[in-house]
């Protein structure tokens, strides 16, 4: 779909649009609370940092990188948000996850830097970059939202969350919206954007909410490691994109980094703030 029909900030034009509208309609017939207009800056500075600069960097990265390198630099969210804990609620950090911080940035470092791809990344460097940056972006919204979460039903503040998302995309994505010529859009490029924004952000987003709220957020950071295998899966089977050893070793880093940073050993419980970015999906 990008950038041959639509352009990466026209797309979330659409995809942030779609599922506001979708959010407030399911509002209608689902009970909800009333926010307190103290909470509404949480809620401004979420929507900025979980869809707005979130979504913005994902998708233009993802224009300039391959789908694998994406996802393989979306694992590095739970590390991120264990650096941002001990940054901002100056949460102490152990040795071993030290250790495991320090093995992902390496795994993220050289992706980044030599993670070049042959096919359909046009600037893999640069793309690479702006994907960490969301995977960054998304974990000050973890941390943002974790108290809204547990005040309120996630219907009462996402509708709010998008809406206020969607005025802050509307100046970066309205001259790329106009821009596309609908009437040389194929019918299966129209049903594949319609996928994104019903399924990959609607849904997506609201069970992401929904599994926070039921299962430790460690248990659901989990899910996060299925990513690069459908999208390497897909990838290579649509020949979307292929395999490198600077892709798999970087992949190695990651994966070793952020098991050490979010394994626990049985007799020590402790809270943390990962999650899945479904800006991403």
């Amino acid at each position: 779909m990008m950038p041959k029909y639509i352009d990466a900030f026209g797309f979330i034009f659409l995809r942030v649009g779609g599922s506001t509208l979708l959010f407030w309609l399911a509002a209608l017939f689902i009970k909800t609370e009333k926010i307190e207009r103290k909470d509404f800056p949480r809620i401004l500075a979420a929507a900025f940092f979980g869809v707005a600069f979130n979504m913005l960097t994902f998708f233009k990265g993802l224009s300039y990188t391959s789908p694998i390198m994406g996802a393989v630099l979306m694992v590095t969210t739970p590390m991120i948000v264990l650096v941002l804990s001990a940054i901002i609620m100056k949460e102490r950090m152990k040795n071993r996850k030290i250790l495991g911080i320090l093995l992902g940035l390496a795994g993220t470092v050289t992706l980044i830097l030599y993670g070049k791809s042959m096919t359909n990344a046009p600037n893999a460097t640069l793309g690479n970059l702006l994907v960490f940056v969301n995977a960054v972006s998304y974990g000050f919204y973890l941390i943002i939202v974790k108290k809204l979460m547990d005040k309120y039903n996630a219907f009462s503040f996402v509708k709010w969350i998008y809406l206020f998302g969607f005025l802050m995309v509307l100046p970066f994505g309205w001259g790329e919206f106009q821009a596309v010529d609908w009437s040389s859009v194929p019918t299966g490029i129209l049903l594949k954007i319609g996928f994104v924004v019903v399924f990959s952000t609607f849904l997506t987003y609201l069970l992401n909410l929904l599994s926070m709220r039921e299962l430790k957020p460690t248990t659901v950071a989990v899910f996060i490691y299925l990513q690069p295998f459908f999208a390497t899966v897909f990838a290579i089977g649509l020949g979307k994109d292929d395999l490198s050893w600077v892709k798999i070793g970087s992949a190695a880093l990651i994966f070793a980094g952020v098991y050490l940073v979010i394994h626990k050993k049985p007799e020590v419980i402790e809270e943390s703030l990962t999650g899945t970015d479904p800006s991403q999906h």
